[in-house]
C-alpha cells in the first residue's frame, strides 16, 4: 500500500501568478518521503545527518495537470519501486478534492558516503520500500 501525506498550499509555495512555482513540487513530494521515512520509524534527524551510506537523486521529473493555488487542500500518495541493486524510485502523485493534479518521481541511488561510490541497497531499505508498496 502507498502512503498518503497531507498538506496544504502555502502562499510561499506560489509565484507571481499564483499558483505553485514548478520547483516547489519536487519540495512538497521530498515532505511526503520524509514523512513515509518517520511513518517506518526512521529517525530523519540520523538519516539524513553525517550517515554512512546516503541516497541522493540522480533524476527527477513532474507533470502538471492542473494548478495548484494557496490554500489548497492537497495529498500526496507515494509508491516506491527498487530498480537496481542499488537504485530505486518514487512515484509520486498529487491530489485535490480526489482529482490527479501532478505526478512527478524522484530516482536515487545509493552511495557510501566516504568513498562516494554507489553500493548496493541495504536489507532495512529494501524492505522500508517493500512495507510501502
Amino acid at each position: 500500500m502507498s502512503f498518503t501525506y497531507y498538506r496544504t498550499i502555502r502562499f510561499q509555495d506560489t509565484d507571481a501568478a499564483g499558483v505553485v512555482y514548478f520547483a516547489n513540487i519536487l519540495s512538497i513530494c521530498h515532505e511526503a518521503y520524509e514523512a513515509a521515512l518517520e511513518s517506518l520509524g526512521i529517525d530523519i534527524k540520523k538519516f539524513f545527518t553525517n550517515p554512512s551510506t546516503a541516497f541522493p537523486i540522480i533524476h527527477a521529473q513532474s507533470d502538471f495537470i492542473r494548478p495548484m493555488y494557496c490554500g489548497d487542500k492537497l495529498f500526496v500518495t507515494l509508491t516506491p519501486l527498487k530498480i537496481r541493486v542499488e537504485q530505486f524510485e518514487i512515484d509520486y502523485q498529487i491530489y485535490i478534492n480526489d482529482k490527479l493534479t501532478v505526478k512527478a518521481m524522484t530516482r536515487h541511488v545509493c552511495i557510501d558516503v566516504t568513498s562516494r561510490k554507489k553500493i548496493g541497497l541495504s536489507a532495512e531499505i529494501i524492505k522500508c520500500l517493500e512495507s510501502l508498496r
